[in-house]
């Protein structure tokens, strides 16, 4: 029998995601301050985000690996510990370069925070409280994503971007005490120091067609979300529309309607199961990515709120799925869905970077509903009741 949902925990689960999603984006609203104060180009800078998602994609396995021989609890507060020296250490950064590896080490202790979270939720509870907490864990790492660029954005507009560092660096280690004294210690964990037998449960993983499947839609949710919001902001800032760099930071907001739409993804999927409710979301998803070739701003807004709707409540189920769907290694199973999902991130940028290029924001859409539409089918192939 799982044990209670009592406050407490859930705070921790709120405070401990937060804390992980701040850091992931959060140079992205003072990027131009970094290419002046660090006399950077435009490139350099924008590996300051690149750096950060790469390190989670690396990681993320073997941070799997680490925890299921240490424990869960342990890994999660000394992640957090680490990411909050090491964002305050960003501060101390005099030139791109040196902000670059403090990033990539930001992101390499992210996974020991994230990962580590759902392997713990999917171990020590079942049924609608599992499902649930996933859904609380993605809306507050929405919240987290959000607040990480506007708390950057506004305090580096007051007092500098390196105040901002050491804001966020706060609160992670604020986060660190709070999981320390109030996440409560796991019952269901049985340590495997066995590095052979790590190795075996990686290999059954990657035989196990409903987690990589699970793990593959990770990557397309990443790819659409990185893909349409990057290259949006471009569509929108040339004719008809000359959106200012203000009217573009808006458009961050709609990230919000994740937390307000992924409570409700819990339900669906104890309604309809994962397959239905990944196939709902991902139609939901595609008619707004629909929406966006319209000409009028209030529809492509309109559209941009269905997109993100529709990707959060797949990345809701995908994550809910793993949980189910692995019964050994969850914390490595988490690993290679994060794995899978940041690496879908990077490619995202990528490849509708060169479709923007070639045919503009038409082609971007094209090949956002094309990924979709592999979504879907890996839904419905792939994600049968366990």
């Amino acid at each position: 029998m799982s044990r209670p949902l009592t406050l407490p925990l859930l705070l921790a689960v709120i405070f401990t995601t937060i804390a992980a999603f701040l850091q992931v984006y959060s140079v992205q609203s003072i990027l131009p301050v970094l290419v002046r104060d660090l006399h950077a180009t435009e490139v350099q800078a924008g590996w300051a985000v690149g750096a950060t998602i790469l390190a989670i994609a690396l990681l993320s396995p073997f941070t799997g690996m680490l925890s299921d021989a240490l424990g869960r609890k342990k890994v999660i507060a000394v992640s957090l510990l680490l990411l909050g020296i090491l964002t305050a250490l960003t501060a101390l950064s005099d030139s791109i370069a040196s902000l670059i590896v403090m990033r990539f080490l930001q992101g390499l202790s992210i996974p020991g925070i994230t990962v580590v979270l759902l392997a713990y939720i999917g171990e020590e509870f079942s049924g609608g409280k599992m499902a649930r907490l996933m859904s609380l864990y993605v809306t507050a790492s929405v919240l987290g994503g959000f607040l990480g660029r506007f708390v950057t954005g506004h305090v580096g507009e007051w007092l500098g971007w390196r105040a901002a560092c050491y804001c966020l660096a706060a609160f992670c280690l604020f986060a660190a005490a709070y999981v320390w004294r109030f996440l409560p210690e796991s019952r269901r964990f049985r340590a495997n120091k066995d590095i052979a037998a790590a190795l075996s449960v990686l290999r059954r993983h990657m035989h196990n067609r409903r987690l990589l499947a699970a793990c593959i839609l990770g990557a397309c949710v990443l790819f659409c979300m990185v893909g349409c919001f990057t290259y949006i902001n471009l569509h929108l800032a040339a004719e008809p529309y000359h959106l200012n760099s203000a009217g573009l930071a808006n458009l961050f907001g709609l990230y919000l309607i994740g937390m307000f739409i992924t409570p409700v993804s819990a339900k669906l999927i104890a309604a309809v199961g994962n397959a239905h409710t990944v196939m709902i979301a991902v139609g939901v998803s595609a008619t707004g990515i629909l929406c966006t070739m319209a000409h009028h701003l209030v529809v492509i807004i309109a559209g941009l709120v269905l997109m993100s709707a529709g990707v959060f409540i797949t990345q809701a189920a995908t994550i809910s799925f793993i949980a189910q769907c692995t019964r050994e290694g969850r914390s490595l199973a988490s690993g290679l869905y994060y794995m899978a999902y940041y690496g879908g991130g990077t490619l995202g940028a990528w490849l509708c970077g060169l479709a923007y290029a070639a045919w503009g924001w038409t082609g971007v859409a094209c090949l956002l509903l094309c990924m979709q539409a592999a979504a879907v089918s890996l839904a419905h192939k792939g994600l049968s009741p366990v």
